[in-house]
């Protein structure tokens, strides 16, 4: 596997060794020994997946208040997403910056979304499927979020924001200022 690392320390972007033949291919997604020498010595234990039918339904900025706070390994099963973390560590050097990658069925890749980021993303293709492993199960006491758009973080979204399909809860997350 290879990684790739950001300007704002924290997210990581693994790609994996796919080897593929007339059959299809094989991959190996998760290691738990290279991943806690290579990225973070986390303990994962709860994977979540979801479907999202529509293209440019965005789901986030979530993130979880400490002690229950998440640690997050996203990947894409099905279609392509535009995944975002944002840096909300309180005294970072880097609070409220983010990162962007796209994530696809075929690059296979995964981000590592430390805890003290606020994590989100958009659908790119119709149905598409999202996978990710947490190190701390959901929590609906700790469960905070951010909005999407808010002109502070400056998130270029690969789409129309107001076309984005959202839940009723993030039409109403707070913006950035207020967790300072």
């Amino acid at each position: 596997m290879q990684i790739s690392t950001y300007e704002i320390e924290g997210p990581v972007l693994i790609t994996p060794k796919i080897f593929g033949d007339s059959r299809g291919y094989f991959m190996e997604a998760f290691k738990d020994a290279w991943f806690r020498e290579n990225v973070a010595d986390v303990t994962f234990v709860q994977d979540n997946q979801s479907l999202s039918a529509q293209i440019g339904t965005i789901r986030g900025l979530h993130y979880q208040l400490a002690p229950m706070g998440q640690g997050k390994l996203v990947r894409c099963l099905r279609g392509a997403i535009f995944d975002v973390a944002v840096d909300i560590r309180k005294g970072s050097s880097t609070f409220g910056q983010w990162i962007g990658v796209t994530l696809t069925s075929e690059n296979a890749q995964q981000l590592w979304v430390p805890e003290g980021f606020a994590h989100g993303f958009c659908t790119l293709e119709p149905d598409t499927e999202v996978f990710y492993k947490v190190t701390n199960p959901y929590s609906p006491e700790h469960d905070r979020g951010v909005a999407f758009d808010d002109p502070e973080i400056g998130i270029d979204w690969p789409m129309d924001t107001a076309q984005a399909v959202l839940s009723d809860k993030d039409k109403v997350q707070p913006k950035l200022s207020g967790l300072r």
